[in-house]
């Protein structure tokens, strides 16, 4: 009964240092994103006008609109703060890996810090990707279809909804290359069914598209195609990953 007892105050200590580390990540987490909201905030102006050039160059008059009488403030004041969560997103995945690291045996620590390191850079192609190929496109493409004696003017707020939603889904989407690696590392399914599933996934790639970006073909083709695309790349990194873990 004692050693019972031992036990469950073990495993409840163990559970209690857990939330402890936990809190202490979040909390760095939190400072870095507010460091960094802190440090972009007077130039928040200029980030929205940066971020908002794709549409404005295709707008008549190359300006927008702004509905609501606060959303001027408001809506670069929301695109700084998404502008610092995406630029601490390394900080993000660091702390992660913090958590996690003392988990892992030291040959799964080496495989796991090129997977980070991976991450991170797919996450900012991701961004990339969407603002200087998918927002032209999309941008280009909504203006040109509107008929005749219809002037676009979009309003600031819907143009963050929008953009965010897109930079988003791309970030994600990017990790795939990464999420395939790790299922084959843990032993989910093997390389040889990934490469049997190329069609499901392909589909599926389509249907994410449907669901993650604007309810266009352009939009979810931009991203369907390059989410399969990156399916193979983590066939090819799941091949290497697998050679170097049986060399070892």
């Amino acid at each position: 009964m004692s050693d019972q007892t031992e036990d469950e105050e073990l495993a409840e200590g163990t559970l209690l240092s857990h939330l402890i580390e936990l809190r202490s990540r979040l909390l760095v987490i939190a400072a870095a994103v507010i460091i960094a909201f802190v440090v972009l905030l007077p130039f928040s102006r200029d980030i929205f006008t940066l971020v908002s050039e794709p549409l404005r160059e295709v707008l008549p008059g190359n300006a927008m609109i702004a509905t609501a009488v606060a959303s001027p403030l408001l809506t670069p004041f929301k695109l700084t703060f998404f502008a610092a969560l995406f630029l601490v997103m390394p900080v993000v995945l660091f702390q992660v890996w913090n958590f996690i690291a003392p988990g892992l045996y030291k040959n799964e620590k080496r495989f796991a810090i090129p997977l980070l390191a991976t991450s991170i850079v797919l996450f900012y192609l991701g961004i990339a990707f969407a603002y200087f190929v998918v927002f032209p496109l999309i941008f280009g493409f909504f203006t040109s279809i509107a008929p005749e004696g219809v002037e676009v003017q979009t309003d600031i707020t819907q143009f963050l909804d929008f953009i965010t939603t897109i930079v988003f889904a791309f970030g994600i989407a990017f990790e795939v290359p990464v999420a395939t690696v790790l299922i084959v590392w843990a032993g989910l399914t093997d390389i040889e069914k990934l490469g049997k599933a190329r069609p499901y996934v392909f589909l599926m790639a389509f249907i994410a598209g449907m669901f993650l970006t604007p309810p266009d073909v352009i939009s979810q083709s931009l991203l369907a195609v390059p989410v399969y695309l990156l399916y193979e790349l983590g066939i090819i990194m799941s091949r290497i990953f697998i050679k170097n873990k049986s060399d070892d």
